[in-house]
This record gives structure tokens, C-alpha cells and sequence, in this order.
């Protein structure tokens, strides 16, 4: 049976309605992972003639949640970022982001970024989704094309987000 990505965002409405804590996030994580795989999804989201690197796919009118397809090309190396005062799932699709985690080692304050330490580094492969909690530092770094489908708390372009910098 062939999903689309509606009938997915009116699951992960259900889900974080009725939980919108850490268990329900896991919970449209784990259902995030079914939708990379699902071919005909990424077909209409992904596939060759996508090329948006930030294409809002669907956005969640009560909750404000929001699912982007994501089309990089070739290298990039993000720096150390949260998503202000909302969460994030990355789901990787079609090639690898090496992600990093971060931990901050001094707030920002007076106008100065934040300090972070790496600590944790890992591989998204194809299938694969992570989490991130509201303030939980990260950066993914690419070495080729990628495409994504991710999904935000409410649309990070509408935040205010802390900047950080290596310690």
C-alpha cells in the first residue's frame, strides 16, 4: 500500500498530539525510518528532478510541525547549530552525513556565541533517523550529494536560534 507523505504527517500529528514529549518524538522517528524506505515517497520528494536544498513538504496547520525534503550537492560541513526552542529528526535518503554532537561548555551571553566540545560522531546512511531535542547542538557534514527528509518542530526560519562556536 502506498503512503504519502500527508497520510505520514497525519500520523505524526496523532502521535505528538497525544504525546509530544521524548516518547512521541521517538515514536515519528521510527516512523520517519518506514517513510525512507518507502521508494515511491522519495520518488515524488526526492528523486531526479528535486533540487531544492529547503523544500517544505508539509506543514502540520495546528502543531506547526513541518517536513522538508532536502537536496544538497556535492560538499558541505555545517557548523554547530541547535534549532532554538523546537525539536528535529533527520532522516537520511540517498547518500551519508557524518553528524556530530556537541555539548556546550559556555552559554552565550552579552551578545557572544555559545561554546560547544564535540562528542559523539556517527554516520546516517541511507534508512536511517536521528533526533534532536530542543537545544541539543549538532552539525552534519557531507562529502557528496545528499537528500533528506526532515522534519522540525515548527519551521526553524521562524525561531531565534543561538549561534556556537568550537571551544
Amino acid at each position: 500500500m502506498t503512503r504519502t507523505i500527508e497520510q505520514f504527517g497525519s500520523r505524526c500529528h496523532d502521535i505528538l498530539k497525544q504525546n509530544p514529549g521524548p516518547e512521541g518524538l521517538e515514536q515519528v522517528r521510527q516512523g520517519l525510518e518506514q517513510v525512507l524506505v518507502d521508494e515511491d515517497i522519495l520518488a515524488a520528494h526526492l528523486g531526479p528532478e528535486a533540487d531544492q536544498a529547503r523544500n517544505i513538504i508539509y506543514e502540520d496547520p495546528e502543531l506547526k510541525f513541518c517536513i522538508l525534503a532536502h537536496v544538497f550537492e556535492g560538499a558541505n560541513e555545517s557548523s554547530p547549530h541547535d534549532h532554538g526552542p523546537t525539536w528535529a529528526i533527520y532522516g537520511q535518503a540517498r547518500g551519508t552525513t557524518e553528524m556530530t554532537e556537541y555539548q556546550v561548555v559556555e552559554a552565550a551571553k552579552d551578545g557572544n556565541p555559545g561554546k560547544v566540545e564535540a562528542f559523539k560522531t556517527y554516520k546516517l546512511e541511507p534508512g536511517m533517523a536521528v533526533a534532536y531535542e530542543a537545544g541539543q547542538v549538532h552539525a552534519p557534514k557531507r562529502t557528496g550529494e545528499t537528500r533528506l527528509i526532515r522534519i522540525e518542530g515548527v519551521n526553524v526560519t521562524t525561531v531565534k536560534r543561538t549561534p556556537y562556536k568550537l571551544a
